[in-house]
């Protein structure tokens, strides 16, 4: 009997629809590399990330990427952040073609399914499938979901917009294979099962928590046009995800540590679970006690428990964690900003602003607005001061 998890929602059991595929380069046959001995390498290169050691993971992951696709999709995915976190254009173009070459990789170690696998898929179909075309399924889908996200912020034209679209939806499909692969398949002892039961539990719990957030027009032209929008789902999968020792289990926490003491504060739902959130976070310290991301985290939770003065000793040191990756800085510095507003540090808080308008890329006007603002809050009110502020303001 093929085993499966119960929380995957019916809507996955009808076949794929027809995929929007881009053309991939010819590559060479590299030698193969272990799928067992790639995962638990790529497992070290992600407690590296984790424990602030980004270079360090970036040329462990880099260093197999020709050949391994879990290293491929590593390498991409740390080119990613860094790309989505400076909104630079070299960045963001460097990311975009590395991206691409690990979604080649993927690829090719996919089954590549005839004519008739297409109209219809013997009971034995998913059996055959071997364990690299099993999560080079997946890691295919995860591929496509950043290079889709990226075609978004590369450039802002119609076309654009088209092609991450697709992208987007190929991706979905990609991860409803992955649905029925998990369903079907008859497992038996397979040691890598978990990374990859915990990895589409990270795509279709992301997907599903993520629609359920658009607005309900929206909501429903997507779920129209086959995409699913469950909520509850999502949380539910993203939950039995974090539970596995697998390399994207933390990945699981992170989302649902976002959801929790993030979106729904930054959305007004009030549909946070704070405890939920800290015993997350206990976990995580375990594994990653100096991590920056941990630390941010931990930091944020005690911000909207109400602890400030804890929020800003926490913020402060995931800041002086790491001194590599300073866009991790400017979330703190966001953060603090309004710590110091919940204080009525203005002076403070104005500061933070003017470090952000000085280093960060995101938005200028809302930075120098924000410094503005704070200004006017002070109590000395000086000629400068004042003539500085409309300066701000134009």
């Amino acid at each position: 009997m093929a085993e499966g998890g119960s929380v995957f929602s019916e809507e996955f059991n009808e076949e794929d629809d027809e995929e929007f595929q881009d053309a991939f380069e010819v590559l060479p046959e590299p030698s193969a590399v272990n799928l067992h001995a790639s995962i638990e390498d790529a497992m070290t290169a992600m407690n590296l990330f984790l424990n602030n050691g980004f270079d360090e993971a970036k040329t462990h992951f880099k260093k197999l990427a020709d050949r391994s696709m879990y290293h491929a999709l590593g390498y991409g995915t740390v080119m990613f952040l860094q790309a989505s976190m400076t909104f630079d254009a070299a960045a963001i173009d460097s990311a975009y073609e590395v991206v691409k070459h690990s979604t080649s990789i993927c690829n090719r170690h996919r089954r590549k399914s005839g004519f008739m696998d297409s109209l219809y898929k013997q009971k034995t179909y998913y059996d055959d499938l071997t364990k690299e075309q099993v999560h080079a399924e997946l890691c295919y889908a995860e591929c496509l979901l950043e290079r889709a996200l990226l075609t978004f912020i590369q450039d802002e034209n119609l076309i654009n917009f088209i092609k991450g679209s697709l992208r987007i939806k190929s991706c979905y499909n990609s991860y409803k294979e992955c649905v029925q692969i998990l369903s079907r398949r008859n497992w038996k002892i397979d040691d890598e099962k978990v990374h990859f039961e915990s990895g589409v539990c990270l795509g279709v719990g992301s997907f599903n928590l993520m629609i359920s957030l658009m607005p309900t027009r929206m909501m429903k032209l997507l779920e129209f046009v086959g995409f699913s929008g469950n909520m509850r789902k999502g949380l539910l999968l993203l939950e039995k995800g974090a539970q596995f020792n697998s390399m994207r289990g933390p990945l699981c926490s992170f989302a649902l540590l976002a959801y929790h003491v993030i979106i729904t504060y930054v959305m007004g739902t009030g549909e946070g679970d704070v405890k939920f959130a800290s015993d997350l976070i206990e976990q995580l310290l375990v594994r990653y006690p100096k991590g920056a991301i941990t630390l941010f985290y931990l930091a944020r939770l005690n911000e909207v428990a109400g602890n400030i003065n804890n929020a800003v000793v926490r913020f402060e040191e995931s800041i002086d964690s790491q001194k590599l990756w300073l866009q991790l800085h400017h979330l703190c510095y966001w953060e603090l900003m309004f710590c110091h507003c919940f204080k009525g540090d203005w002076l403070l808080a104005m500061k933070y602003a003017e470090k952000l308008l000085a280093e960060s890329r995101w938005s200028k006007a809302t930075y120098a607005y924000q410094k503005a603002v704070f200004l006017l809050m002070c109590d000395e009110q000086s000629e400068n001061t004042k003539s500085h502020v409309m300066h701000l303001l134009q």
